[in-house]
């Protein structure tokens, strides 16, 4: 018996045709395996065929996904052996590429092993990790589409390539200390990883070249280090994240659930947000009771940590510019770093650290990038056509889809600069070339001024505009494989609203097609518009008015005239204005700052909850009268405050239930644990299905999926 053999999915770069090579031989079975531009295909010919075919997705490799295997019975040809052919050339791209992946203990094994040839190397890899998509410049992936092309194999590195018994069998980044990337530091020679931890030692700002682009690194218990890397980034607040050498050290920073080891260890390596409590420095984290924590996910990481203790390792750049990952750009952190550890493999794409938190037992990404991109979601029902969503302005991805595969992209930020612009449009090229898309309607936010609303209407194409909130409702759809009708609750800060005024307390009843507004937060100015995002005791000056108590007479005349006071129904401005009223914080330095202050204050053990009235809308401005009343403890204050959106939440879900009992959460107001634990908890409590997001972020990461899903069901 002789099949012809289809493997789709992340096949290539992850060992799959040696699996598929070892596999044959081992059950005695001629024929051949190749990549080529649509994923693996093979011939196999012999009595255990049947055998074969169940193993294919049984006993794949790790960083492998099978997602689909035909198979069509052919002529039997009599040949002996099994071999891997070469790719062939032409043909339209429908293969899928995977993530970068963690080192793995095999590697890290032999890079500590004195009598091993790659003792100390800080490029190591095999087929089961590694770069991929950072380093991909084409497919099918093999090496000369990839930055490794400039790197010809030694001897004994081509014959581990082409050994079906070796690790490395067919590992397209393959290298050694003879003939692949080499590491130097600057300024000056000799060991780079003994230099650059005496400089970090020593108290300087570090450049380090990682996967997705360059970071910058200082002692992450030197204080004076710390509050130079912040005054020369110009940020004043936000955390830094923490690289720490291994589990143990973890520990002793932060506390780490069985949830957050799983996620800390997994291949992803993301920055996992937990609580803090070891010591250091104050500027690393500044009046933040939870810390970034991620493992080495390189060899050079491993290698460093080794020498040092806990890092500070953050992107690098200046400010909201996107991180710096050509070596022709160094020059932008010449006024920043101190020292360079570089080395000469190039990086193709940049791609961040991604972040998660742990909830209600189970990992919520909340920036989805490196080593999750750019593996696809699957949508529930294929897409007619190809389909581009351009996503949001803050937090920006974008979106590719054929088929039931829809391409998130890794995070690509703010879209409030020409480079991070630049990101957006080099990023689409690519995801196109490489996944072979060609858009023929993209959907966009119905934001006018939003850059990449701009960017969709300059394209000669079908075009659809997605209300902001229906998509963050369809994203939570997409990303639980489920269609609706739901309840959707699409909380978060801004949301360009049909009726004029912006959006952000929205209760709504979707499915992927359409959506319909059931109620909403009642509507406050927001005096100074754009002002009052970044000076929360405007909001809070609002609130007060709006409850017909004495507020600042300036922002009341500003109020009352109509002018720069935009109507709001913002989730994120009520938890603003009852932080300025905590004395939480009057002004913020980086988005959201004032609502996850606010979370940090609060009491998790206080159960008793302010209540809002629910009318023809919701009266948020009830829990702020319940705040301004209340003469408890600021901790017990901003517990209740919590306590109360969820049970208000609850509460108006529950009168629309004929409608539906599922409710799904999404927007960047859910990125508060503590609120959505307790809301999840009272809405099951009165009988909902409640879904959350899983496998993308609920802020505006997830908005440019939500547009494909709803794109893919309303396509002629």
């Amino acid at each position: 018996m002789r099949v012809a053999v289809r493997v789709f999915g992340v096949v290539q770069g992850v060992g799959f045709r040696p699996f598929v090579h070892q596999l044959a031989s081992r059950l005695e079975l001629s024929g051949f395996v190749g990549n080529d531009v649509r994923g693996v295909f093979a011939e196999v010919e012999g009595e255990a065929v049947e055998a074969f075919l169940a193993a294919l997705k049984a006993e794949a490799p790790p960083l492998a996904v099978v997602d689909e295997v035909q198979v069509r019975e052919i002529a039997t040809k009599g040949d002996v052996g099994f071999v891997i052919v070469e790719s062939p050339g032409g043909g339209v791209a429908d293969t899928l590429i995977s993530a970068d992946s963690a080192t793995c203990e095999d590697c890290l094994r032999e890079v500590g092993d004195p009598a091993d040839r790659r003792y100390r190397y800080p490029f190591i890899n095999c087929t089961n990790c590694g770069p991929r998509f950072t380093i991909v410049t084409g497919v099918p992936y093999d090496r000369p589409f990839t930055t490794m092309a400039g790197f010809e194999m030694c001897a004994e590195c081509k014959r581990e390539y082409e050994d079906p018994g070796d690790r490395r069998f067919h590992a397209q980044p393959v290298c050694c200390p003879v003939c692949g990337p080499i590491l130097r530091f600057e300024p000056g020679g000799g060991d780079a990883i003994q230099k650059a931890a005496a400089a970090l030692a020593q108290g300087a700002v570090l450049a380090v070249k990682g996967l997705g682009g360059y970071h910058l690194a200082v002692g992450a218990r030197h204080e004076e280090a710390a509050r130079k890397l912040r005054a020369r980034k110009h940020r004043e607040d936000k955390p830094f994240a923490v690289m720490v050498a291994d589990l143990g050290q973890a520990r002793e920073l932060a506390e780490v659930s069985e949830a957050a080891e799983t996620a800390l260890t997994g291949r992803q390596r993301p920055i996992v947000l937990l609580p803090k409590w070891g010591e250091l420095a104050q500027a690393v984290a500044p009046g933040n009771r939870r810390i970034g924590v991620m493992l080495p996910y390189t060899p050079l990481h491993h290698l460093l940590l080794q020498e040092t203790g806990p890092i500070v390792l953050t992107s690098a750049n200046v400010s909201d510019e996107p991180i710096v990952y050509r070596d022709e750009e160094l020059g932008r952190l010449d006024k920043i770093a101190d020292a360079f550890l570089i080395h000469d493999r190039p990086i193709h794409i940049r791609t961040d650290d991604s972040v998660v938190r742990i909830v209600r037992n189970r990992e919520q990404l909340q920036r989805r990038s490196r080593g999750y991109a750019p593996e696809p979601v699957t949508l529930k029902q294929p897409a007619k056509q190809h389909l581009l969503g351009c996503g949001a302005e803050l937090k920006n991805t974008f979106c590719l889809a054929k088929g039931r595969h829809a391409f998130l992209s890794h995070h690509i930020g703010d879209l409030e600069n020409y480079e991070t612009l630049k990101s957006f449009t080099e990023g689409i090229t690519h995801f196109e070339r490489l996944f072979a898309v060609d858009p023929v309607l993209v959907a966009h936010d119905l934001h006018p001024e939003y850059l990449s609303t701009k960017y969709a209407l300059e394209q000669d194409v079908e075009l659809l505009g997605v209300q902001h909130h229906h998509a963050h409702i369809a994203s939570c759809l997409a990303d639980n494989g489920e269609d609706g009708p739901v309840l959707g609750v699409a909380f978060d800060g801004t949301g360009f609203g049909p009726d004029g005024t912006i959006w952000g307390g929205e209760f709504l009843l979707a499915d992927l097609s359409s959506y319909q507004r059931l109620t909403h937060l009642r509507t406050v100015a927001m005096p100074g518009g754009a002002q009052a995002i970044r000076q929360p005791w405007r909001m809070a000056a609002s609130y007060v008015d709006a409850l017909g108590r004495p507020a600042r007479e300036d922002v009341v005349k500003l109020i009352r005239s109509g002018l720069n006071s935009p109507l709001t129904s913002s989730a994120g401005r009520l938890f603003d204005a009852a932080a300025a009223l905590l004395g939480v914080r009057d002004q913020v330095n980086y988005e959201g700052q004032a609502a996850i202050e606010l979370e940090q204050l609060a009491d998790p053990a206080e159960t008793t909850a302010y209540r809002a009235r629910i009318d023809d809308v919701v009266h948020g401005e009830d829990l702020i009268a319940a705040l301004l009343d209340d003469r408890g403890s600021r901790a017990a204050r901003a517990a209740r405050f919590h306590n109360g959106v969820a049970d208000v939440i609850a509460r108006t879900c529950d009168r629309f239930r004929e409608h539906s009992t599922t409710v799904a959460l999404s927007g960047g107001v859910f990125q508060n644990v503590l609120l959505l634990d307790r809301t999840v908890e009272q809405l099951e409590q009165k009988g909902f299905r409640v879904l959350t997001h899983r496998r993308v972020p609920t802020n505006d990461g997830g908005i440019s999926l939500g547009q494909v899903a709803v794109a893919s069901r309303t396509t002629r």
